[in-house]
Order: structure tokens, then sequence, then C-alpha cells
């Protein structure tokens, strides 16, 4: 399982919303999201975009992040789409919650983590 948590979950997904568009899960270069629709860097490339934990190729070295992409998702690079107003996203908003995606070989679930008010 891989999770995505914090400001940059929050603003991959506050993007999408404004632009009414889906998130995309991506395994490539890291696993990460980001708006099917989104605001570039000057340098090319996405502003906002949330890696899971453990699977940011700036952070993570090579051989741990690469490793456990394919160990979660297997050898092949994709992009998955998932609908912004999906329940299990919609419940992360307005929250700090963090999002948790489990993959097998043909089905991939999506899970909010939203700590109790007052916790983290």
């Amino acid at each position: 399982m891989l999770r995505f948590k914090g400001t940059e979950l929050h603003a991959v997904l506050a993007e999408a919303g404004i632009n009414g568009c889906r998130v995309v899960l991506v395994k490539g270069h890291g696993v990460y999201l980001m708006s099917e629709v989104g605001e570039s860097k000057p340098e090319g490339g996405r502003k906002r975009i949330a890696y899971a934990t453990g699977c940011n190729p700036n952070v993570d070295a090579f051989d741990l992040w690469w490793g456990r992409a394919r160990d979660e998702f297997g050898g092949d690079d994709f992009a998955e789409y998932l609908d912004i107003v999906d329940p299990v996203l919609a419940s992360l908003h307005d929250t700090a919650g963090s999002l948790v995606v489990e993959a097998t070989p043909t089905h991939l679930s999506l899970a909010a983590e939203i700590a109790p008010t007052g916790q983290s």
C-alpha cells in the first residue's frame, strides 16, 4: 500500500476541484498524483504534484523508490484517472487526511485516513 499525504496531496485535490477535472495516479519516475488540468512550472512539468511516501525520486534513493513502486504496482508505467467526486477523494475535502492506494493485478483500492478532530 502507498500513502499520499500532506499539503501536496491537498493542493492536487484542490487544483482538480477548481478545474473540474480528474486526478491522475502515475507510476513512472516515482509514484505521484497530479491534477489532469493544472498549472505548469516555467521550466516545465506540473507545479503541484503529490508523491507517495517513499516513492519520490527527488528525495528517496533510486533503488528504494523504484523497488517500492515495482512491489506495489508491478513493472510497467501507467496513468490511472480518478474522478475528483469519487466518495473517497471527496471525503478528504477540508481535512488533513491521507489517501491510501492499494493494488492487485486487476484492481486499485482507495481509502481515506482521516484522524479524529484534534489528533494528527
